[in-house]
């Protein structure tokens, strides 16, 4: 019986620390003035094109944002993709003169580039690179979002055109797959999503 009682001590305590630590986690995130469930971030997302021009976005964000992007699935685990972070203000007036839909990239603080790697696929999987970047590139949004950042999705696959300009701005071997821009939003424009039955086939 003792020995029961022991086992039983030893398990709470355990417990005990478990939801210590999840509460210490809470808190900083309270603390920092953010605090979604992962369907209110997906509801809350909106694709922004206005930004506060100026502000300098932490590393430490940035980092917890690209963790987010390569947490994402991806085929046999290949994980192909790689990223680039631009900050300085050449390279994105760059981007812009060769992107047609990335003029929010003036005010923006700075751009993702989500680049996919379709070779590191080849005798492992069929080419699934495409929902994987996408996969990756969905990630970065709703990291973005849940720490209170404005993001816009811009395509570059599989524009052939725009793939080469952007490989040769940022230096890369890899394929452009989407520009991402990334800032503090200016605007709130309203939601363009919602739930739509007539989409739906239950079986």
């Amino acid at each position: 019986m003792e020995q029961i009682t022991g086992i039983w001590s030893v398990l709470l305590r355990d417990y005990v620390k478990k939801v210590e630590f999840e509460i210490a986690n809470i808190e900083k995130i309270r603390q920092k003035g953010v605090f979604m469930n992962t369907i209110e971030t997906i509801r809350s997302r909106r694709s922004i094109r206005k930004y506060k021009a100026g502000v300098m976005i932490p590393k430490e964000d940035i980092k917890q944002i690209l963790e987010a992007a390569m947490m994402a699935p991806s085929a046999c685990n290949t994980r192909p993709w790689e990223f680039v972070v631009i900050e300085n203000r050449e390279k994105l007036d760059a981007i812009m003169a060769v992107h047609p839909y990335v003029s929010m990239l003036r005010t923006a603080s700075m751009a993702i580039i989500v680049c996919a790697k379709p070779e590191v696929q080849h005798g492992i999987c069929l080419e699934y690179f495409p929902q994987d970047c996408g996969a990756a590139t969905q990630n970065i949004l709703l990291a973005a979002a849940e720490l209170g950042y404005g993001t816009c999705w811009c395509g570059v696959y599989p524009q052939e055109e725009r793939i080469e300009a952007v490989r040769n701005i940022i230096g890369v071997e890899s394929t452009p797959f989407a520009v991402v821009a990334l800032g503090v939003a200016d605007e709130a424009p309203a939601a363009r999503g919602y739930y739509d039955e007539n989409r739906v086939k239950w079986l």
